[in-house]
């Protein structure tokens, strides 16, 4: 993003900090650069979610060409340990979401 667009400051680690940008944040950044108000920057931002969301249901993938790819993978099912009894415990199969970056965000971050 640019960089006027300053994220708030999340916990921070030894030498690392952190920034982390909540939604509402983000409205915020699209309407002041897509010159829009920021409901119609919420409708945007949550039409595109809901975009993805419904396309990764269907087992598509959302390719966005320099930012990267939403696909969906599958988890077996396996067995794990309670932590606090040590139970083996059945974990079912499930169906995650993944994101592979593209190589235009991969650049921007180096």
């Amino acid at each position: 993003m640019g960089s006027d667009f300053s994220p708030n400051f999340g916990p921070s680690s030894a030498n690392n900090q952190r920034f982390i940008v909540n939604k509402t944040e983000l409205i915020e950044h699209i309407a002041k650069h897509a010159d829009l108000s920021k409901a119609a920057a919420g409708r945007a931002l949550e039409a595109t979610m809901g975009a993805v969301r419904t396309t990764l249901k269907k087992g598509g993938t959302v390719s966005l060409v320099g930012f990267g790819t939403f696909a969906v993978g599958k988890r077996a099912a396996r067995t794990g340990r309670n932590p606090r009894t040590g139970a083996a415990i059945k974990i079912k199969k499930a169906n995650v979401p993944k994101f592979r970056p593209g190589k235009g965000l991969k650049d921007a971050l180096n």
